[in-house]
């Protein structure tokens, strides 16, 4: 049997843990920034798919939709009245548009006959993949120059705006209906 060496039974203490860090204080003024920033970042980062739209009398709430509907084939309509968050009148004049235009499918539920899920057309695929390309062209640009680690803090400061629900479907934790 090894005898241990003298000493060896001492305790260690763990190092020392670096003090917590001060709770963030920022000024109206870097607050009403962060808003300056978020409101023109979202224009412009919509405006590029607007162009596309506007060329086929499509609007954003259309782009929404089958952004979400290409994510989620087979989305029912009640699941993407809970992502958009809009009424169901708002809602059915958008689908009846996409529907009618040929952009979007409805079919019945398999089990309850009465659901209907969505999912994209061929056409549909290809116009949500030209608003897609658009606007990542311009997401690309920005990460590049801001850098990885301004990047991780871009979806950290998203994901902290986020409501729990729209994070866990972000993190496939979470169904369309908690979004």
């Amino acid at each position: 049997m090894l005898k241990p060496k003298p000493g060896a039974d001492r305790f260690v203490p763990p190092p020392k843990l670096p003090p917590a860090a001060p709770p963030l204080d920022l000024s109206e003024a870097q607050m009403r920034q962060a808003q300056d920033l978020l409101f023109f970042a979202y224009r412009d980062f919509t405006n590029v798919a607007d162009k596309v739209l506007e060329e086929l009398g499509l609007g954003r709430a259309h782009h929404r939709a089958l952004h979400f509907i290409g994510r989620n084939p087979g989305l029912t309509v009640s699941a993407l009245l809970h992502i958009l968050r809009i009424t169901k009148q708002s809602l059915a004049r958008v689908l009846n548009l996409l529907v009618e235009d040929g952009y979007v499918a409805q079919a019945p539920g398999y089990e309850d006959r009465r659901l209907r899920l969505l999912t994209l057309t061929d056409k549909g695929k290809a116009l949500e993949r030209r608003l897609f390309e658009s606007q990542r062209n311009l997401l690309s640009q920005a990460y590049l120059q801001a850098g990885p680690e301004a990047v991780e803090g871009f979806r950290a400061v998203m994901r902290a705006l986020m409501d729990q629900g729209a994070r866990a479907y972000v993190d496939g934790t979470g169904s369309a209906e908690d979004a």
